[in-house]
């Protein structure tokens, strides 16, 4: 069978200025069997790729130069929403619910539970394999229907909307047994049963 970046073991993304809870962060999240990658500031993170396979991004709140603004930024442009789990040891009601409006996971106080934490990341790869799981069907959908010639391309639209045999060939200009092979090349090709 073949593996997909959904199956890869999932990434834990850390950016927070503090070292100390950077580190303790790592101990904890590698004796679970997470992959972790840190940084000290949302310049850096921003300047490295992303990892294969799902991610979850734990980020302080309060990183100098930076609030929410990194979640609107992740969040806009089609880009892959990126699950983020707020940390912060100064939050307030009204950030917290404008981080959680913005789609984050969760809105954690210093000092946090290692559990409350640990299964927000779960729910956040949860998310993140779903959404990479759907991308990747849908780019083989993509692969499937640009393998299709223009003609095939053509009967598939009329075949989708309805219409028998006998009508596409009308509407094409065709004889009937030339869109029954035709329709047979789409079935084929797009790996449909129906």
């Amino acid at each position: 069978m073949k593996r997909t970046s959904s199956d890869l073991s999932p990434t834990v993304l850390v950016v927070d200025d503090n070292p100390d809870m950077r580190e303790a962060l790592r101990t904890l999240l590698r004796s679970v069997g997470f992959r972790v990658k840190l940084f000290a500031s949302v310049s850096d993170f921003l300047k490295d790729n992303l990892p294969q396979g799902p991610i979850c991004l734990v980020l302080d709140v309060r990183l100098p130069g930076q609030r929410l603004d990194l979640q609107r930024e992740l969040s806009g442009g089609g880009k892959r929403p990126l699950p983020i789990i707020f940390v912060t040891a100064h939050g307030n009601i009204p950030m917290s619910v404008q981080a959680m409006k913005g789609g984050a996971i969760e809105f954690l106080t210093k000092p946090f539970q290692d559990q409350d934490l640990l299964d927000a990341i779960a729910l956040g790869h949860a998310r993140d394999r779903a959404w990479l799981q759907n991308a990747e069907e849908l780019s083989e959908l993509q692969r499937r229907y640009d393998s299709l010639t223009p003609r095939e391309r053509e009967v598939m639209n009329f075949v989708v909307s309805g219409r028998l045999n006998k009508q596409i060939a009308g509407d094409l200009g065709i004889a009937e047994i030339t869109v029954k092979v035709h329709r047979g090349q789409v079935m084929k090709k797009m790996h449909a049963s129906s």
